[in-house]
């Protein structure tokens, strides 16, 4: 049966916002040692594959999921890497075409998935304000009723008229999503993409999230940080390995969650079962690393280390960019990595390390490491447990008088 998508273009109180029937997404590969490396190897292998059968790999990215979304609900989907979780949105951002099954749309959807999406680098701020609405379905009357707000959300008045490829990745985030939550859009899609804003435009994109939702219209927010889903959703989706395994409140989609890097943390010694293209690969994370040699592999490249305490949310990333620390795949490589601040409180961390060569992760070991603090502070002077119970972590501060 052919896969169908359907979309109406005004929200129906009687129905759901959001539909998703019996959907699946197949994609076909090639393997990487089949690939070409040449423009000349890749006209041999041409001809000869015209007089052979050729050999694909199927990767399951989603398998029969089916869920419906109510209006004025805003719902979280977390899941581990490879769960499916931007793939979901893909489809239902009509991006891509379910491979089966069928998902019916109560209304327009306003997206921010990755960065860039939608918006024209060529073009200014101002141009792509037009532009992604005018994708969206609107009016160009429309478009123009909302812009002043969109531009006083976003904060970047004075570069409106600079083309967008000179933006930062921040003030791509805060226009985008601007965009995105001011245009008259019946359904809202987020992705993890607002991790790149500062705490500030986080803090105002969940309030403006809420307020969407208080109007009626339905929100769908893909995280990592699980207290961000906490505080704002109502309901959540688990996803694992493209499987559907939960729809429920957010406290039981939380716990799936966290209990699945129980189950999975044996497997994922082996790095094949691991995410990411494979080319280079951890073989030891304690505080010391070590990766393997690839001498096929021609690029340098740079690693990255979160630190995540025991409810998932993100403590602090380590990326060697910042101390242009970078890594020649020809040789094993062993080295380590010290954090000195800051003092973190007590309880269970995880670490999650990761390889990246030429923008793609060949290797993503979540939770490839657990330690714990033991309750000690940094501070001379006991205080009652108010004074230190607020927080992620013990902050290096003093009070002066002047």
């Amino acid at each position: 049966m052919l896969a169908q998508l359907a979309s109406n273009v005004s929200p129906v109180s009687d129905g759901p916002s959001i539909s998703v029937a019996n959907v699946s997404k197949t994609y076909r590969i090639y393997r990487r040692e089949d690939l070409p490396s040449s423009a000349a190897e890749a006209v041999i292998r041409k001809v000869k594959e015209s007089k052979q059968k050729k050999v694909l790999e199927h990767f399951d990215a989603l398998h029969d999921v089916s869920f419906e979304v109510g209006w004025g609900e805003v719902v979280g989907i977390i899941g581990r890497n490879g769960a499916g979780k931007s793939t979901l949105l893909k489809i239902i951002n009509r991006i891509t075409a379910p491979t089966a099954g069928r998902i019916e749309l109560g209304g327009r959807v306003g997206s921010l998935l990755e960065v860039g999406t939608g918006f024209h680098p060529e073009l200014t701020g101002r141009e792509n304000v037009y532009l992604n609405g005018t994708l969206l379905g609107m009016r160009r009357k429309e478009i123009k009723e909302r812009f002043d707000a969109i531009v006083d959300f976003a904060g970047t008045e004075k570069f409106l008229d600079t083309q967008v490829k000179r933006y930062s990745t921040g003030m791509y985030v805060r226009l985008a999503f601007a965009v995105a939550a001011h245009l008259d859009s019946e359904i809202l899609v987020v992705d993890e993409v607002l991790a790149v804003g500062d705490s500030d435009f986080q803090a105002k994109c969940l309030r403006k999230m809420r307020e969407v939702a208080r109007d009626g219209r339905t929100v769908l927010v893909v995280s990592h940080q699980l207290q961000t889903v906490s505080d704002l959703c109502s309901s959540a989706l688990y996803l694992s390995a493209g499987h559907l395994v939960l729809h429920g409140t957010v406290e039981e989609a939380m716990e799936e969650y966290k209990r699945s890097f129980a189950r999975s943390a044996p497997v994922l010694r082996e790095a094949a079962s691991r995410p990411g293209t494979g080319e280079l690969r951890f073989t030891e994370v304690v505080v010391n690393f070590a990766v393997g040699a690839n001498p096929d592999y021609g690029s340098r490249f740079h690693l990255s280390c979160f630190i995540n305490n025991e409810d998932g949310m993100l403590i602090a990333q380590c990326d060697s960019r910042v101390n242009d620390f970078w890594l020649d795949p020809v040789v094993d490589n062993e080295g380590s990595l010290r954090v000195r601040t800051p003092w973190l409180k007590p309880g269970a961390y995880t670490v999650d390390v990761f390889i990246h060569t030429g923008g793609r992760q060949a290797d993503v070991w979540e939770q490839a490491c657990h330690f714990q603090v033991l309750p000690v502070t940094p501070y001379a002077h006991p205080t009652t447990p108010d004074g230190t119970d607020r927080g992620v972590v013990f902050p290096d501060f003093d009070y002066s008088q002047h």
